[in-house]
């Protein structure tokens, strides 16, 4: 199997496309089935085996949340 190229994007989405984003990834893992998302027109599949951590970063007139879900290609 060849790799794929390096990707790096952020991609906003309507509050009613996020939420039912996160419903289905909840039900995923809770179910613990793949999560199948598409973003910028690249159809990705998350892994049962994927690890979850949620970051926070602050700086002087900013704060972000980011949910991760992270896995090893094999």
């Amino acid at each position: 199997m060849g790799s794929k190229d390096d990707r790096d994007i952020e991609k906003g989405y309507p509050k009613a496309d996020f939420v039912a984003k996160l419903r289905r990834l909840a039900d995923a893992i809770e179910n613990e089935e793949r999560f199948d998302i598409q973003i910028a027109g690249e159809r990705i599949y998350v892994p049962v085996r994927a690890e979850f951590t949620i970051e926070h970063e602050r700086s002087d007139d900013e704060e972000e949340i980011e949910f991760q879900i992270k896995w090893k290609n094999e």
